[in-house]
């Protein structure tokens, strides 16, 4: 089972989840897709609706200009003449809605007007009489140079051509841009304002000025290509969609500006009811599978997950008693792992027995080796007695006390509550109470000190450790004690994962002493290497010999909580 957040992707409501959100991802995509068509054809009856809507108030304009060019292309083969000026008085007077009518010659100069006309030399280097020479038929300005009229105005101005077809000036009508205002009488978007603005940008009139924006500066060129361009921007602090559309050629433009529909208007509600209620529906479905899994399938298995983790800490008895709420596959479940918990009480008692049984016949065994090697130690003391060689009675003796001290480890293990360990504190006490008694009767009396921390160790390890000790003791015993007695200290310490056991009397050895060689000494090197340590002997502050071993410590091997120190006289 892995861990972190990987394990949280593989559970079964992720699973669940994830099934449902793939069979339902295509409902989604396809209300994505139908939102997408619906707000383009909202879009699209937008710009349609507002550029009638702007077309229809600006009429009335569009009219006069279309009249405007009209009249002029009339007028302009005829209009010079004898009776010019009285001609195109006439017009204008029939004709509301224009303050002049003036005919220019191909350089530029007045030929005739049916009202004054300001002076302006340079009228033929004019921009609008430079793009009727290279050819356009009419062009519309609000900047013609000069003031042509009282009020603010507009110039409509067609091209005037010879018989063969020749640049032969310009015939102008200058219209007011009050007779231009558009009209807001018609049926409009509610809230909506209507303006007319030149090719370069410029309000020519409106009907609320608060309510445009300066239009973007491509404006021109995608309402050209388009034949209508939509833009959002912010005018008289709101919100408003704003359209433009030709008007009269490439020259007049009329925009109509309008609120911007809210977030939750009906023409942004009905596209998007095609992607919200989709998705609702697979949000909705998915806590509903959520909400499912957890209720029918993740609780139960956390249920079962907290009983099978009382059975782990071996609490079989605890049964998963809400097992009839269950769904019938998760109640199996259930039902088997009691089965399994019922089948693992019956298998650790016949285990416990068995273990019981075995631990019965290693006790018996351990108490039988330990009598038979009583029974060895006494027939080695028997024959002691019968020998008058004293060092054969001497090597005797070592050899008996060396099987005595395996006795003691065997006695230690049947009579202690671990056949595998033994407290190795009690175990010395008294295998140096037994040697020092052994001798008491033979010579002066020996006083014993014993510090030792707790620890517990395996046979394996206790023999050659209890042998070391013996060979010790008995060459104190030997040498230090045989005619004087003295004081023997036994101590035993756990430092820094080493056990280290020190045996010193208080008796003065020579050089000669510290340093020979011998079966003891052997055997001590021996027993050491067989505990992976080392030995050593010196001279103590007393003066008199100490015997060190020092050895490791495994891990498995653990101190016992400290009980303090212990002498014994």
């Amino acid at each position: 089972m892995t861990g972190g957040a990987w394990a949280s992707l593989s559970t079964i409501r992720v699973r669940l989840i994830a099934a449902l959100a793939a069979a339902l991802l295509p409902v989604l995509v396809l209300g994505a897709v139908q939102t997408a068509v619906a707000f383009n054809r909202e879009a699209a009856l937008l710009r349609e609706n507002l550029g009638s809507a702007a077309e229809r108030s600006a009429a009335d304009a569009r009219a006069r200009m279309e009249s405007a060019d009209i009249l002029l292309e009339t007028l302009a083969p005829g209009s010079v003449g004898f009776q010019c000026a009285q001609r195109l008085a006439q017009v204008t007077e029939r004709i509301p809605g224009y303050d002049n009518l003036i005919r220019f010659d191909r350089s530029g100069r007045v030929a005739c007007a049916a009202g004054d006309v300001p002076a302006d030399p340079g009228r033929r280097e004019r921009p609008w009489f430079q793009r009727l020479r290279a050819g356009e038929d009419l062009v519309i300005t609000r900047d013609p140079g000069a003031a042509y009229s009282a009020e603010p105005a507009l110039m409509a101005v067609v091209r005037a051509e010879t018989a063969r077809g020749d640049f032969d000036g310009a015939l102008a009508a200058i219209i007011p841009l009050s007779s231009l205002r558009p009209d807001r009488a018609v049926a409009l978007p509610r809230g909506s304002e209507v303006a007319l603005l030149d090719g370069e940008g410029r309000y020519l009139s409106m009907t609320n000025a608060q309510a445009f924006a300066p239009p973007p500066r491509d404006w021109l060129e995608r309402t050209r290509a388009q034949g209508s361009f939509v833009w959002y921007a912010r005018a008289g602090g709101e919100r408003r969609v704003h359209i433009a559309a030709p008007l009269v050629g490439e020259s007049l433009f009329v925009m109509l500006s309008a609120r911007s529909p809210g977030l939750f208007s009906w023409a942004r509600l009905n596209p998007l009811t095609a992607l919200v209620f989709p998705l609702l529906t697979f949000a909705l479905a998915l806590l509903t599978v959520f909400v499912a899994a957890e209720r029918v399938v993740v609780r139960w298995i956390v249920y079962l997950q907290r009983i099978a983790a009382l059975y782990a800490r071996g609490r079989l008895s605890v049964r998963p008693v809400r097992a009839d709420d269950m769904p019938a596959e998760i109640r199996d479940l259930a039902e088997t792992l009691e089965d399994m918990a019922d089948a693992i009480v019956g298998r650790d008692a016949s285990l416990r027995d068995s273990l019981a049984q075995k631990d019965g016949l290693m006790r018996e065994i351990h108490h039988r080796v330990k009598n038979n090697l009583q029974v060895i130690s006494s027939l080695l003391s028997m024959q002691q007695r019968a020998l008058t060689d004293p060092g054969a009675r001497a090597a005797m003796s070592d050899t008996r006390q060396r099987i005595s001290a395996l006795a003691l480890v065997y006695r230690a293990l049947y009579q202690g509550p671990d056949l595998k360990r033994v407290d190795l504190r009690p175990f010395l006490e008294e295998l140096t109470a037994q040697l020092v008694a052994g001798d008491a009767a033979h010579g002066p009396a020996v006083r014993t000190e014993l510090h030792a921390d707790a620890l517990v160790i395996d046979p394996d390890r206790l023999a050659p450790l209890a042998l070391f000790a013996v060979e010790a003791i008995t060459n104190a015993q030997k040498h230090a004690f045989a005619e004087r007695g003295g004081l023997l200290s036994v101590n035993f310490q756990v430092r820094d994962g080493e056990g280290i056991l020190e045996i010193s009397d208080d008796g003065q050895p020579t050089d000669e002493a510290l340093n020979a060689s011998g079966v003891g000494r052997t055997l001590m090197t021996a027993f050491a290497r067989q505990l992976r340590g080392r030995n050593e002997v010196l001279r103590n502050a007393s003066g008199g010999m100490t015997v060190r071993l020092v050895f490791p410590i495994p891990a498995s091997e653990h101190a016992a909580p400290h009980a303090g120190n212990q002498a014994a006289a």
